[in-house]
């Protein structure tokens, strides 16, 4: 079960890695109908400003999703919004961590507010955002 709002303090963060493969990228286009040549074509993609096939944005954000679900606040919470910025392309073979940071919390509006980020293998800044979240409001036997 997830956390309650007083279970959680500002400072909390919880991470998540993983590696990008095709089947990744594929499995995101066949999702969300996005088949932009960009991320499946590499002869297209080769002659981008990127120079090779970069995965979707929205690859990144899945992962803060996974975090947020899983981790802190965990199971039950529910999102209010989310921004995020996109700082680097993502490619195929990258090794991305997904970092989600409690930077406030108000208990009586039960919400919390995290700074949402995901860093490469060179610990390059890819993607940063913000999301408010509802965690549960109490535990359940």
């Amino acid at each position: 079960m997830g956390k309650t709002i007083q279970e959680i303090n500002v400072g909390d963060s919880a991470s998540f890695s993983k590696s990008v493969t095709d089947y990744d990228v594929y499995s995101i286009a066949g999702i969300t109908g996005d088949f932009n040549p960009a991320h499946i074509n590499t002869i297209y993609a080769s002659e981008t400003p990127f120079g090779n096939r970069i995965a979707h944005g929205v690859l990144s954000v899945s992962l803060i999703s996974g975090v947020l679900g899983t981790q802190l606040p965990g199971a039950g919470v529910i999102f209010i919004s989310q921004v995020c910025e996109f700082k680097r392309p993502v490619y195929v073979g990258d090794t991305i961590t997904a970092t989600v940071e409690v930077t406030k919390k108000d208990e009586a509006r039960n919400r919390v507010w995290l700074r949402t980020y995901c860093t490469n293998q060179n610990g390059q800044l890819v993607m940063d955002g913000e999301v408010v979240m509802r965690p549960i409001r109490k535990k359940t036997a």
